[in-house]
């Protein structure tokens, strides 16, 4: 049971700033962002913290402990889906270096909840702790932050050399030609060790940076995930399900009219449109187990949305969901997602796992919620700083889809154009 109190929020530019500032005591933290964006979000920004109660699990029988906790919760719950939950459902492992450690999945049902929406700031608190609603709200308005003095400057490394990603891309295109597999994503690690961060600082640079729809930032045992995407997984709301992969990336110009003549050439990309076509056939397949006959959709295929660093190509697959299938089932018939496995999905994944350097973690997982009502809505874990403040390793993949038409420099440069926003974010080189 929740008690909700409303308060009209005046203009105030640094109301976002304040909450996560004031929730930086608490051991569990989920911030979800949307930074004005459209897309389908009820919320301007949701903060989640601590935990009454909570799951957290490694990947045996992860999805059915995750259902038993959400059904029997029926309240909110935030967190995470780890990449790794694919050895639940596929007979399929991972032996690649993990600097991060992660548990596989992680849910917590917060004692404070706060919403920001249509000029209000919404607080829903379990009974047990609503009396402290009037005063965290004045502790929120008089909390302010400084930038730390000492900003890290750290050198960021690379896992793989670029000599080794280039052969492995050719790799990855001769299992295409010969049949094997249609597309796969594959993805890369830069970074840090024995090097501590500043995990809001950083969070407030990367989104001040990029602005994304699906911003995250996430405190969980001690690790973070400062996270800028700007893809949606998978939302529900009622029996509507609605999947959103982006597949086709280029980088933004100063110059308007340069930038615009990337921005049409990237919509006519031969590659780039056939990479985003094949997963959306994936989408579609994962969406239709769960499906009622003939409701899979394609709202949009292949739309261009501009961010303040990228432009991508975003498609929309929607849904109507069956009676017997619950929010869970929606979520493992179709994780990970196409976007950022390949096609076909299993064959993908093996070829992945073999030529990868890194465990992917919370990497291509997916940070998000579900309401008491069973709806959801969950982010892509791309464009994203994890950091494990015990050891001191900081963590930044990204990566991009291998198709029989990639050039393995170009895929290259495309990694570097996605790492720059993290290592500004982090003050880092490379």
């Amino acid at each position: 049971m929740r008690v909700k109190k409303n308060y009209a929020l005046a203009s105030n530019p640094t109301i976002k700033q304040q909450l996560l500032t004031w929730a930086q005591q608490f051991d569990e933290v989920v911030w979800l962002d949307s930074n004005d964006y459209y897309s389908k979000k009820k919320y301007e920004a949701i903060l989640a913290v601590s935990a009454f109660t909570a799951i957290k699990t490694d990947v045996e029988n992860a999805f059915a402990k995750l259902h038993e906790y959400q059904s029997t919760t029926k309240d909110w719950i935030f967190g995470y889906l780890t990449y790794d939950l694919k050895e639940d459902t596929e007979q399929l492992s991972s032996n690649n270096y993990d600097g991060i450690n992660f548990p596989d999945l992680y849910f917590f049902q917060p004692q404070k909840l706060i919403f920001l929406q249509d000029d209000k700031i919404k607080f829903h608190y379990l009974k047990m702790v609503d009396d402290e609603i009037e005063t965290d709200f004045e502790k929120i308005k008089k909390q302010t932050y400084k930038t730390p003095k000492k900003l890290v400057h750290p050198k960021l490394k690379s896992r793989i050399s670029k000599k080794d990603y280039l052969q492995k891309v050719e790799v990855m295109k001769n299992h295409i030609q010969r049949g094997d597999i249609y597309e796969a994503n594959f993805c890369q690690e830069f970074y840090l060790e024995n090097t501590k961060i500043n995990p809001l600082e950083s969070y407030f640079r990367l989104n001040e940076i990029s602005t994304p729809p699906f911003a995250s930032f996430l405190k969980l045992d001690k690790k973070y995930a400062l996270c800028a995407s700007p893809e949606r997984y998978l939302q529900k709301e009622g029996d509507k399900i609605i999947s959103q992969p982006i597949k086709g990336t280029a980088k933004r110009l100063v110059d308007k009219q340069k930038d615009l003549a990337l921005a049409e050439k990237l919509q006519n990309d031969a590659k780039e449109i056939s990479e985003n076509v094949m997963i959306v056939d994936l989408v579609r397949n994962d969406l239709s187990r769960t499906a009622q006959k003939g409701s899979v959709e394609v709202e949009e295929l292949c739309g261009l949305h501009s961010f303040k660093q990228v432009h991508q190509l975003i498609s929309t697959v929607s849904s109507r969901l069956k009676e017997e299938f619950s929010a869970v089932d929606v979520l493992k018939t179709t994780f990970p997602m196409g976007s950022m496995t390949g096609a076909p999905k299993i064959s993908a994944m093996k070829i992945i796992e073999k030529l990868e350097e890194t465990k992917r973690g919370l990497y291509s997982g997916s940070i998000g919620y579900f309401t008491p009502d069973s709806d959801f809505d969950f982010n892509v874990v791309i464009r994203t700083i994890l950091y494990n403040s015990i050891t001191k390793y900081t963590s930044c993949s990204v990566g991009g889809a291998i198709t029989s038409l990639s050039v393995p420099v170009n895929e290259y440069e495309e990694c570097l154009t996605k790492i720059d926003a993290l290592k500004k974010a982090l003050r880092a080189n490379l």
